[in-house]
């Protein structure tokens, strides 16, 4: 990015170094600027300055060395995404099922991540000096559904912590075996790796994390199926999947908690292929205007016309379940 320079105003005598930085400096984090400075990028009269918690005199002036942000692993690949909105901090897309978020073992390439690099180009300014998008939240790659990226440091400080103060709508649907009773409430747990399986997740009743999901039927499909809305107050791997597991009404088609218990069900159902849960309401804050957002995504067509064959009615708009 290049040199900044900073002047220490009169009335900012005795402000610790990275504060002061970061309330001249708009685009990039407080947490950005410690390690900067940690890293010997900033001067004071041509000496370098070390010490983030250093107290400032007015008068005194700066200068920061801002390398350009690198780039990734990841390498940027053309795919046909689904953007439902974009400006020059976030991006809301719809993700498709099968499409895995992050490259790993497994999945070296052809994800989100390559996908977005791609889409993005030199838009991205660029995560903690690196260029690359900010997946605030992530999706299981057979989940699909509305998922935000940040696409600046600034929008993803502000988007995390909005995440962790449980502060955004986050609405899943979801189509399970059986009808829950009561048909509305409260799932609240500790989630954390099984003890017996440990590529799998499982409610816990000591360590784990808490977990909490509330939910509510939107549809029953007669006594062997229903369509549940999820929103999730915490956001914990596969909480959805463990918990409406734990309490007899798995996700149909779920290959790893629901396995088994599709008996019962019509063939549609048994021969799904994917746990059928779609992340279809989004709301937020938007970090750089603060807009209030929201946006919405119809039932993806496996899910819709497996809903249509356990018996769902007619839907009068492709979004009814607000």
């Amino acid at each position: 990015m290049g040199r900044e320079c900073v002047t220490v105003g009169e009335g900012e005598g005795g402000e610790r170094l990275d504060r002061l930085l970061a309330s001249h400096l708009a685009a990039l984090s407080r947490t950005r600027l410690k390690r900067l400075v940690e890293s010997g990028q900033v001067s004071l009269g041509g000496a370098t300055i070390t010490d983030p918690s250093m107290r400032v005199k007015p008068g005194q002036i700066f200068l920061i060395d801002v390398p350009a942000p690198i780039v990734d692993r990841p390498l940027p690949q053309a795919m046909a995404l689904d953007i439902v909105f974009e400006d020059d901090h976030v991006i809301v897309l719809d993700k498709p099922a099968g499409l895995v978020v992050h490259p790993a073992p497994g999945n070296p390439d052809r994800t989100l991540v390559n996908a977005l690099l791609a889409h993005c180009g030199e838009s991205l300014s660029g995560i903690g000096g690196v260029k690359r998008p900010g997946i605030v939240h992530r999706l299981d790659k057979d989940t699909s559904g509305l998922m935000l990226v940040a696409k600046t440091e600034r929008a993803h400080q502000a988007l995390a912590a909005a995440f962790a103060a449980h502060s955004l709508t986050r609405a899943y649907l979801a189509i399970v075996k059986g009808v829950p009773s009561p048909r509305h409430g409260v799932i609240a747990t500790r989630i954390g790796r099984s003890r017996t399986n440990r590529k799998k997740m499982a409610v816990l009743k000591t360590g784990g994390k808490e977990a909490i999901t509330r939910y509510r039927v939107v549809e029953a499909l007669g006594t062997k199926a229903a369509v549940i809305e999820c929103r999730l107050a915490t956001g914990r791997t596969h909480q959805i999947r463990v918990h409406l597991a734990s309490i007899g009404h798995p996700l149909i088609g779920d290959p790893v908690y629901g396995r088994g218990r599709a008996a019962g069900l019509p063939a549609a159902a048994q021969g799904f292929r994917r746990q059928a849960l779609h992340a279809w309401k989004l709301g937020f804050q938007h970090p750089a205007t603060g807009q209030d957002l929201e946006f919405t995504s119809p039932l993806p067509p496996d899910i819709e016309a497996l809903r249509m064959s356990l018996g769902g009615r007619q839907l009068d708009s492709p979004t009814p379940f607000g």
